[in-house]
């Protein structure tokens, strides 16, 4: 995508890094050089304006709950490996987040699976007759 003027910053480049800029993750300097491209790109302008709405639409519907801490960890690590270069597979993703599911599926069949042992054990631990037990 190209607007035809001639820019100091080509157009996929300041496409690529769109979020940087928009999360106000970019040095001072680069952050002027996206700001002349933007208001001189049309084109720029337009997909920016759009990721701009899309990320205040996000923030409005989901800004409001919590990340857990083991989450942004492993987005915090993951995000770490792919800037230093390692590759991160999809299929690796997945099968990491499978097992996670397995492990906390597992946690909560026990926990549960315990308390329907106390109700048990509660209503019918002791078989002598009710005349007996009052007793």
């Amino acid at each position: 995508m190209s607007c035809g003027d001639p820019h100091d910053k080509d157009c996929s480049e300041v496409l690529d890094h769109l979020y940087e800029y928009l999360d106000r993750e970019m040095p001072a300097g680069e952050s002027e050089k996206f700001q002349v491209h933007i208001d001189e790109c049309s084109p720029c302008l337009a997909t920016y304006g759009l990721e701009q709405a899309v990320k205040k639409l996000v923030k409005r519907c989901c800004g409001h709950d919590d990340v857990p801490s083991d989450l942004r960890s492993k987005v915090m690590g993951r995000i770490e490996l792919i800037q230093a270069g390692e590759v991160v597979s999809e299929a690796s993703v997945r099968d990491q987040a499978a097992r996670e599911q397995a492990q906390r599926e597992r946690a909560a069949g026990a926990a549960g699976s315990g308390s329907a042992a106390a109700c048990a054990d509660g209503d019918a631990g002791d078989a002598r007759p009710e005349a007996a037990r009052a007793e």
